[in-house]
């Protein structure tokens, strides 16, 4: 079963140091990239958090986002570091000095410089890792599970566009042997109105069609064609991803038509053939939605 590129997914999971909530979202992307965003203390479980989304999202952009909330009456008081904050003091006031200014130097200010409050080592809280994978594959089985309701959308859409794409391949592979046929004689008629009733020499006509059938001939292209439905439809059903070989299908099939589309040298089929690139775009555009 095919999945959409998009998706988001949300878990959570708790114990008595408290609650991990996960949300992750995906969007389209022509490569695999995973953005982790998660507090600092966590950082040293960021490698198995990639891990467990590499293995479930290959193509697409994911982002995931780890918060933690500390059990109900676990206060936990980040450690000020005196002599840190007495050096930013000092070195405020040093260049208030320099500088030939008074100014009082608010404790804000000290507070929000780097390294005064510390956060509480990690090693503290206990290794919350497996509950961290807890909320991560829940948030994971959620996302599948919206990728996957858009997948079958997705799926049903591209068949139904397939079919009425065959529909008009067929109608250009009956049309084809009637464009020699119809050139034959309207090209007698011309020749036979031009000289005006001299002898037309038939082996010379029959160059002239048989010059024109092997410009016009589209066997190779409506077989190819053929070839690539066959492909198409064998790659939906396919139980791995899939959107890049739909992809290059989509390329191959969209030069066939063009090909077609420029030996034709007939009105009908050219019109046929435009059908068939705007009902092309249409699944090109869906395809680009499938990871």
């Amino acid at each position: 079963m095919i999945k959409s590129m998009t998706g988001y997914g949300k878990g959570e999971a708790a114990d008595i140091q408290g609650r991990c909530v996960v949300e992750v979202k995906t969007v389209n992307n022509r490569y695999g990239e995973v953005s982790v965003k998660m507090p600092r203390s966590f950082l040293a479980y960021e490698h198995e958090v990639r891990k467990a989304v590499g293995g479930r999202v290959k193509r697409g952009k994911a982002d995931l986002f780890v918060q933690w909330e500390a059990a109900t009456g676990e206060v936990v008081v980040p450690p000020l570091n005196h002599a840190v904050a007495r050096g930013y003091h000092q070195a405020f006031l040093d260049l208030a000095h320099e500088l030939h200014v008074s100014a009082e130097i608010p404790l804000s200010l000290i507070l929000a410089q780097r390294n005064v409050l510390q956060e509480s080592a990690s090693e503290e809280q206990g290794d919350l890792l497996p509950l961290v994978l807890q909320a991560v594959g829940q948030a994971l089985d959620g996302l599948d599970g919206m990728r996957l309701r858009e997948g079958e959308a997705l799926q049903a859409d591209l068949k139904g566009r397939r079919t009425d794409l065959a529909a008009l391949v067929a109608q250009v592979r009956e049309r084809a042997p009637q464009v020699v046929d119809e050139y034959q004689q309207k090209l007698q008629q011309r020749l036979e109105k031009l000289l005006g009733g001299t002898e037309l020499d038939p082996q010379r006509l029959a160059q002239e069609v048989a010059l024109l059938a092997d410009r016009c001939d589209i066997t190779e292209e409506l077989v190819r064609l053929e070839s690539h439905f066959i492909q198409f439809d064998e790659t939906l059903l396919l139980k791995e991803p899939v959107g890049r070989k739909l992809d290059f299908l989509m390329q191959e099939i969209n030069r066939e038509v063009n090909t077609i589309g420029s030996k034709a040298n007939d009105a009908t089929i050219t019109s046929l053939v435009v059908q068939m690139k705007a009902e092309l775009e249409k699944m090109r555009e869906q395809v680009q939605n499938i990871e």
